[in-house]
């Protein structure tokens, strides 16, 4: 049996996303078997984020400074967007580094089953930044799931009044897939969205 403040650490990694309580148990014993070069590091880089996170007052990030590096940067092309729902999708879409512009948080997916209105996400914050002038092109980089297309279909309705690019993600078959192991609405979208070859 480990000591009381052991399973509270064990506890409190367990309910961190991807782990569940047995890779937390071992999270801690490694943390246990290199305290001494471990635990330091760790705390100092936990106490300093919580102590310099905030919320980009621009696009939604979650960065150390106020506008985020993103929007900072002046190399990004200020003329694209890219809208996503959650701040884990600008950061899978930015470390592939091939979206060059800027992006928006929308901090969620309309979903009539969980309540989620147009009002309750980041949505009048958009259509301001698109309001100003300056875009060419929104890119609606919403997941492939029954909400977020809803929420892409009513962005793209929001949106049609602006003389701008709309375009959405492309989405069917993933690089190395086989037909056999993919459902149904994976193969449907494909079909819908086949192109010509050559």
């Amino acid at each position: 049996m480990a000591s009381q403040e052991i399973e509270t650490l064990a506890n409190a990694l367990a309910r961190l996303p991807g782990l569940g309580p047995r890779s937390a148990r071992r999270a801690v014993l490694w943390l246990v078997k290199n305290r001494e070069q471990a635990l330091p590091a760790l705390l100092g880089a936990l106490s300093a984020v919580r102590e310099t996170l905030v919320e980009c007052d621009t696009c939604g990030n979650v960065d150390t400074k106020n506008p985020c590096g993103i929007c900072a940067d002046p190399r990004r092309d200020a003329k694209a967007l890219c809208v996503v729902e959650d701040v884990a999708d600008l950061w899978a879409l930015d470390r592939a580094r091939l979206f060059t512009g800027r992006y928006h948080v929308l901090g969620g997916r309309l979903s009539a089953l969980d309540g989620v209105r147009p009002e309750d996400l980041n949505i009048a914050a958009l259509l301001s930044r698109v309001e100003q002038g300056g875009i060419d092109e929104v890119v609606l980089a919403m997941n492939a799931t029954l909400e977020g297309q809803t929420t892409a279909h009513y962005l793209a309705e929001r949106l049609e009044a602006f003389p701008l690019r709309i375009t959405q993600l492309a989405h069917g078959l993933p690089v190395g897939g086989e037909l056999d192991y993919l459902d149904e609405g994976t193969l449907a979208q494909a079909l819908r969205a086949r192109r010509p070859v050559g």
